[in-house]
């Protein structure tokens, strides 16, 4: 009696994981979009760190980051059992912050004169610059920005993950979320880690002694790659700011959303990367009307004392 208990429980057990693996896979599918971009993102985040903290600062993101997912899955899944209508407006919130991160970002590269002056910036380039600062203390305030970056977009993962899960159990959602979470934190920040060291990996490929022809011109393309890498990541991950928070923003709000879908339904076949388009630029525009709102009150603030 007991052996057949066991039985049972161990094949109700096969059954729960069968289940769990198989939503898993539809909530990833659903979700590499986001993770794409926070992949982006987060590789971004690092630039202009020096190489000797490039992965001290990594993994200070990364810990921020699984400290995220600690308190966003319980926090889903009690949202989405109590109060569900919450989920949209603070999504909302998250899609223009976003927006307006990436519209701080495109004006101060081209306008930099338009924006207040950022004696915080300046006095992070000095330090990076300068032999004998501590570069600890600078950096977490690096590190504060991209763990509330990641928190956006965790949680943009983990509603979209929780959106193919409607008519699953309670336990079943919340070890597909905890997957979901759990891969993306270890995912995303190994393939930043390695991202970030492409050029020591280059650069010890071309000294190495006895190394080939072939492995020194290896490690040459990857050591003159790595820079151009780094840039390509942070114009992407400045264009998934914009394209992540304006489908937040668009899927927000419905009127919006089919109009966006009636535009896009124009161009045919290129349906879907003209909605994306379209997401793009309302998140740039609703970014640098928040930008501006920002600038203001800094200003009259700074006015003010």
């Amino acid at each position: 009696m007991a052996g057949g208990s066991l039985l049972m429980l161990l094949d109700d057990i096969s059954l729960l994981m069968d289940d769990v693996s198989v939503m898993t896979k539809v909530a990833a599918k659903k979700t590499a979009g986001v993770l794409g971009d926070d992949l982006a993102l987060n590789a971004e985040q690092v630039s202009g760190v020096k190489p000797s903290r490039e992965l001290p600062v990594v993994w200070a993101v990364a810990k921020g980051s699984f400290v995220n997912k600690l308190i966003l899955v319980p926090a889903a899944l009690l949202i989405s059992y109590f109060i569900p209508w919450l989920i949209t407006p603070l999504l909302m919130i998250g899609g223009l912050f976003l927006s307006f991160e990436g519209a701080e970002k495109v004006v101060h590269k081209f306008w930099p004169r338009l924006l207040p002056h950022d004696e915080e910036q300046e006095a992070r380039a000095a330090a990076n610059a300068d032999e004998t600062v501590d570069l600890v203390e600078m950096e977490k305030e690096k590190v504060k920005g991209a763990i509330r970056t990641d928190f956006i977009l965790s949680a943009e993962i983990i509603v979209i993950a929780l959106g193919t899960l409607t008519s699953a159990s309670l336990i079943n959602k919340s070890m597909v979320l905890s997957v979901i979470a759990l891969a993306a934190t270890f995912g995303i920040y190994g393939i930043v880690a390695v991202i970030v060291k492409i050029d020591d990996v280059g650069l010890h490929m071309m000294q190495k002694q006895g190394a080939s022809n072939v492995t020194k011109k290896v490690g040459q393309f990857l050591l003159s790659a790595a820079p151009k890498l780094m840039k390509v990541l942070t114009i992407v991950g400045t264009i998934a700011m914009f394209l992540v928070g304006g489908g937040i923003i668009v899927h927000g709000i419905n009127s919006l959303e089919h109009a966006v879908e009636d535009l896009a339904d124009l161009t045919g076949v290129f349906e879907g990367l003209s909605a994306n388009l379209l997401n793009g630029f309302i998140g740039l525009a609703i970014g640098l009307v928040v930008l501006l709102i920002v600038t203001i009150i800094k200003k009259t603030r700074s006015e003010a004392h």
